[in-house]
């Protein structure tokens, strides 16, 4: 596996017992609809939320959060839809986005943004 793979796999991991710790129960992870994927989904109350995790080793570039473009946001919410349709959810959907920066073998530093954006398609 590429270790920008690696990276992304240990992030989802701290995201998911990150979500789990604070009360949400996880659905799914890396739930698929074609080629477009969304890496968790969790209730939280009632609440579906679906959770957009980036993983960056720093934020020398880019902070994590501004790496979800509008494609990508478009993309999830054509996931999501798909999902919700599926499950035929009908209730409150939320859309985070949890940003790790740092390493497995460094310290590491976790940010929830609640309501982080809007679908469109």
């Amino acid at each position: 596996m590429a270790q920008h793979n690696e990276l992304g796999k240990w992030g989802e991991d701290i995201a998911q017992d990150f979500l789990r710790q604070n009360g949400y129960r996880i659905l799914y992870r890396d739930w698929k609809y074609g080629h477009r994927d969304l890496d968790l989904v969790a209730i939280d109350n009632d609440v579906l939320v679906i959770v957009e995790v980036k993983t960056r080793r720093n934020e020398r570039f880019q902070d994590a959060e501004e790496a979800v473009s509008p494609q990508k946001i478009r993309s999830i919410s054509i996931a999501a839809n798909t999902l919700v349709k599926e499950m035929c959810f009908d209730g409150d959907i939320r859309f985070d986005i949890i940003t790790i920066v740092g390493a497995p073998e460094t310290s590491y530093e976790i940010r929830h943004i609640e309501g982080a954006f809007l679908p469109f398609v």
